[in-house]
Formats: structure tokens, sequence, C-alpha cells
């Protein structure tokens, strides 16, 4: 992220934007399930009310001086905090009820790691777990704000192909000014055919 993007992510305008508006309008008939895994989560914006809804969180960040400034901020029994890359994540099979990731795909150097990380996202879930997202939309406004920094718009329409392809299912994608939110469920039941294939894509 460039200066400007510290700045306003780390602000309390951007945790109360999140809080009562951004994350109810993602969450929007979720069902989080006991287990939810924050990817990037950055300075914490949308870990305290992550927290309010389910009983654990594990907050993943690749910057571990972010990393640390969100361990300070939110310091409770249901809350794991941990250094790591999503494209790999650091951990077991069927591990998440559900996964969250606010503005994080388009901080992807390419569009092979947003791909890795939609199929290491549906690695980690249960079946029948979701997967929430909320991403911007391209445009010179975005582009400007990026300026040296990470900026892959992920365009809404490949979300459904994209998804699919890494084994999810129940794929929605839902448009407000600026930007769109995407929600996904692994399937309940998976065939010996199509675990491979979702495998395959984190290679």
């Amino acid at each position: 992220m460039n200066r400007m993007e510290h700045f306003f992510c780390s602000t309390s305008l951007w945790q109360r934007v999140t809080h009562r508006y951004l994350l109810p309008w993602v969450l929007s008939g979720a069902r989080l399930g006991d287990h939810v895994l924050e990817i990037g989560a950055g300075y914490g914006a949308a870990t305290g009310h992550l927290l309010k809804l389910v009983p654990h969180v594990t907050s993943l960040e690749y910057d571990p001086l972010l990393l640390a400034k969100l361990t300070a901020k939110h310091q409770c029994p249901g809350l794991t905090t941990i250094c790591g890359d999503a494209a790999t994540l650091p951990f077991a099979d069927q591990s998440f009820s559900s996964a969250v990731a606010i503005l994080v795909l388009h901080h992807m150097k390419n569009r092979e790691l947003q791909d890795r990380t939609l199929a290491e996202v549906q690695r980690v879930l249960r079946p029948g777990g979701s997967f929430f997202a909320f991403e911007i939309n391209d445009g010179w406004i975005h582009r400007a704000a990026h300026y040296k920094s990470t900026f892959t718009p992920m365009t809404p329409g490949s979300a459904f192909a994209r998804l699919t392809k890494v084994g999810f299912s129940k794929i929605s994608v839902d448009f407000r000014s600026g930007g769109y939110r995407v929600s996904a469920r692994r399937a309940a039941e998976e065939t010996a055919k199509e675990r491979p294939a979702a495998a395959s894509a984190t290679a």
C-alpha cells in the first residue's frame, strides 16, 4: 500500500464506515459459523466487528508491522493473529466455517495470484462454508489512489467463472457505488472427481 492508503485505512473514520455500512452490507444474510478467517486484516478495521459476530476470528496479515498493531489493538481470547500470504494459506484443509476478504484481491500482483488465493480459500473452508469479499471497480480514481501501489482490479464479470473453477458454488455479485461484493459457498459435499480439480489451482 502507498502512504495515502496506510493513512486512510488506519483512521477511525474508515473503521466506522466499515463497521456501520460496509460489513453489514457485505455480510447481509450471512451464516458465518463459529470460526471466521479474516484475510488481509490490515489495521483491523473489520476485526472488531467480526469478533462481535462469531466466537473465534483468525486474522491473517502479510505485513508484520501491521499485524503487530492489530494484535495490540484487539487483545481477546477469541482472536488469533497470524502473519502469512493469502496465496499460500498456512492452515489445514477445512479449518474455517467462513472467510472474509475486504479490499484484498486487488492488492495481488497479478491474476494468477488472485486465482491461487481463491483456491486456497476454498481449500481451508469446511464443506458448506461461505466466502465473502468486497472489491472496488476499475477506474481512473482508484488507479490514482493506488499510485505507487499494487492495483490489479478483479472485474465483477469474471468472478463467476473464476470462483466456479476452484470449486465454489452459489456465487453472487452485488453492486454499490464504486464497488461490489461477492459471496460464494463451498459445496456441502464434493465428489472425488471435483476435489483434485480445486486442489490443482493451488499448484
